[in-house]
């Protein structure tokens, strides 16, 4: 049986981010802004739409003779969840691990070391959340 990394596939969540960065966008909308950095069928588009709306992440509405597909979970949402996925099956739940990987790989620009030095002094600085104990 297969066991996926994460809940969706990438072309499922670049349709998303799309959607996330227009608000609200048909079909035609999100397949012009894809291919204008990849070749993508736009009957692709459409039911990679359809589907995420059935997933629960997106919802629609008619509008004329087209669906108006906007989010029904936020990207915040989204984001922790497939991380998390991600932080499980990768990294056996360490974020330690993860964000030493990202280091070790060379992937953070100065400015993302910069702005995570920023999150570690905050988190210092805030009381821990509350915890569900």
């Amino acid at each position: 049986m297969r066991n996926p990394l994460t809940p969706l596939g990438g072309t499922e969540m670049e349709v998303l981010r799309e959607v996330w960065a227009l608000g609200r966008a048909t079909a035609r909308d999100v397949h012009d802004r894809i291919s204008a950095r990849r070749r993508l069928a736009y009957t692709t588009v459409m039911t990679v739409m359809k589907n995420l709306a059935d997933k629960g992440y997106l919802q629609y509405e008619p509008e004329g003779t087209a669906y108006v597909y906007s989010a029904a979970r936020p990207p915040e949402e989204v984001q922790g969840t497939v991380l998390s996925g991600i932080l499980d099956k990768v990294f056996g739940g360490s974020a330690r691990d993860l964000v030493q990987t990202l280091v070790d790989q060379g992937s953070l620009s100065e400015a993302d070391r910069a702005d995570l030095r920023r999150i570690v002094d905050r988190l210092e600085d805030d009381p821990a959340p509350p915890s569900d104990a």
